[in-house]
């Protein structure tokens, strides 16, 4: 079983304005609303293609009400914590000449429903997947993800972890199965701009010495580079097509890499399904669904595989 954790679930407000100008009332072209959070996300596209996962963590209000819904209705295994005060928060995501987002802050979570999270985790067992993805909110101990893999260490869980800079870098010690940097993040933990393929490999493979598995670099319209635990560099350019929104595309990179490994134990294949669902999520106004995946797999003249 894979399970997600989403410490800050939202509703994500999308509203698409033809030409925003600050300062004026503007009128919306076109709005959705969706259930949002990196986790819920993965758990969203792992549903889509016909993956099962759980998804945990927080939900407060009416508003952790109507993610609970959405949820059920893409037909995710939600089983979140109910918190006793507050409301989960609202995202404010504008689309226009540019792409710019307000985010709320979200519910205080108390210690006794971090205790809550902790017994849901403690009933993982060997071959389970958890998959740890996104910032950690302010209302819980900044070392939240050591905190839970120091926990679950040496249980044969293999952990996923897309998180940034110390987040990412301070939970190497226990293994994670896979990490998801972007090519700007991989750059920042180490202080410097990675401007070649090269260069990328190269610091791919220094958090692999200090502890991470396999590890898989996106890199927007540049495709990917992943490093696997056996040493073995593949790179690929995406597949062609019009980017319309990049929310969720790298989670839905993770997703796709998932759903390829599971299904054939083979990190070619993985990786080069973790484009496609990555690029799938970018095209569409959300979240890829299967067929969307499938398309781009039908031609793979397009992707430019190198190993």
């Amino acid at each position: 079983m894979i399970y997600t954790v989403t410490f800050n679930p939202s509703l994500d407000y999308v509203v698409s304005v033809d030409r925003f100008q600050l300062g004026m009332v503007n009128r919306a072209g076109g709005e959705e609303l969706y259930p949002g959070g990196k986790g819920i996300n993965v758990s969203v596209v792992l549903s889509n293609l016909g993956i099962k996962s759980r998804a945990l963590g927080f939900l407060a209000g009416f508003t952790g009400d109507e993610i609970q819904r959405e949820l059920t209705q893409f037909g995710c295994d939600a089983d979140f914590i109910r918190l006793p005060r507050g409301n989960s928060r609202i995202n404010v995501k504008l689309r226009s000449e540019q792409e710019s987002e307000i985010n709320g802050q979200g519910p205080k979570i108390p210690i006794e429903a971090i205790e809550e999270l902790y017994q849901k985790l403690d009933a993982l067992s060997g071959g389970d997947y958890l998959v740890l993805a996104g910032s950690i909110p302010n209302t819980l101990p900044e070392d939240m993800y050591e905190r839970i893999m120091e926990r679950l260490d040496g249980r044969g869980i293999q952990i996923v972890v897309d998180a940034t800079k110390d987040l990412l870098l301070n939970v190497l010690k226990y293994k994670p199965f896979l990490i998801k940097p972007n090519n700007h993040e991989l750059g920042e933990m180490f202080g410097t701009a990675l401007k070649t393929d090269e260069q990328i490999v190269e610091h791919a493979k220094k958090l692999q010495k200090m502890g991470a598995r396999n590890v898989l670099v996106s890199m927007a319209k540049k495709g990917g580079i992943f490093v696997d635990q056996n040493g073995q560099v593949y790179q690929s350019l995406p597949p062609d097509g019009m980017v319309k929104n990049s929310v969720g595309a790298g989670d839905s990179m993770v997703a796709g890499f998932l759903t390829g490994y599971l299904k054939t134990q083979d990190f070619q294949k993985a990786f080069k399904m973790g484009l496609a669902t990555g690029s799938a999520s970018a095209f569409q106004e959300w979240l890829a669904k299967k067929d969307d995946v499938l398309k781009l797999l039908d031609h793979p003249e397009q992707y430019g595989f190198l190993q």
